[in-house]
């Protein structure tokens, strides 16, 4: 996972996570990353202080990176996501298909889970589908 420092059009700093750098840029060129204090979708990296390796011992660089009220709050992330996922069906590649049929009354309404490719994704946000990425957490690829 990739920290990046965040900087809205209206200068509101806050912190976002990535799975890469092209992760970023995808999510922004579709709209989905925002400002929380504004909302405004306007937003660029700004400039970070690099993570410089010293010569600690790796138990104790991870030790002072993390603390309880990190800790906490990705426990919360990840059950958050875990009780998405348990409520909701999971359709694949069928997602745009299924959220629009739910959007327009052809299929029951429920809350479905899936992949969309960026292109689909775009498309349903402008016909007025709302649609949310789940993140992806590290635990989750390693």
């Amino acid at each position: 996972m990739i920290r990046y420092s965040l900087i809205c059009d209206e200068a509101h700093a806050f912190e976002g996570w990535f799975s890469s750098s092209g992760d970023f840029d995808r999510q922004v060129d579709l709209g989905l990353v925002s400002c929380p204090t504004c909302g405004s979708v306007a937003v660029s990296k700004s400039l970070m202080a690099p993570s410089v390796s010293t010569s600690r011992k790796k138990e104790d660089h991870q030790a002072l990176a993390t603390n309880a009220v990190q800790q906490a709050a990705y426990a919360k992330l990840k059950e958050a996501i875990a009780e998405i996922k348990a409520k909701s069906e999971d359709v694949g590649a069928r997602f745009p298909e299924e959220a629009r049929k739910i959007h327009y009354g052809e299929a029951e309404a429920r809350g479905i889970i899936g992949q969309a490719k960026a292109e689909d994704v775009r498309s349903l946000l402008e016909e007025g589908i709302e649609v949310a990425p789940l993140p992806v957490l590290p635990d989750d690829v390693n």
